[in-house]
């Protein structure tokens, strides 16, 4: 073993991830950005606004990427529901298709970091989602 990786396991194992926190109703988009994250991040997932819900009682996160339609209830009721609670979280929202002013009050109620449209280019996602946890640490050393 080389002397860094000993001193990181002499030190409790390696430099602990970024909580990412994926909310979507389509188990295959799941998986597919859970496997883009999860090399850079530590990927919670939740398949309905209510279940991120409760989900984020029970772990802090620094991002929270949401869906925009979802059955059940709306990812951007949820952002703003997480805006409230949890101020320093950085919320970005996916969405098909979105009129433009509905888009616009969307990104001030939630205070979103970021929106992108469908289809999501991973390499994208990957930007947003670090540039994202890298602003949640600026706010969160602001307070």
């Amino acid at each position: 073993m080389n002397p860094v990786a000993s001193k990181a396991a002499a030190a409790g194992g390696a430099p602990k991830k970024d909580e990412v926190l994926l909310v979507d109703d389509e188990r295959a988009l799941l998986d597919v950005f859970s496997a883009a994250l999860s090399p850079i991040f530590e990927i919670s997932t939740a398949a309905t606004a209510r279940e991120a819900d409760f989900i984020l009682q029970k772990k802090k996160f620094k991002v929270v990427v949401a869906d925009h339609l979802m059955p059940g209830g709306n990812g951007m009721n949820f952002l703003v529901r997480a805006r409230e609670e949890f101020p320093h979280m950085q919320r970005v929202l996916v969405t098909g298709y979105m009129k433009p002013e509905m888009l616009l009050r969307s990104v001030n109620e939630a205070a979103l970091f970021r929106y992108l449209l469908k289809p999501v280019a991973i390499a994208e996602l990957i930007k947003v989602v670090q540039d994202a946890a890298k602003a949640h640490d600026v706010s969160a050393a602001a307070k």
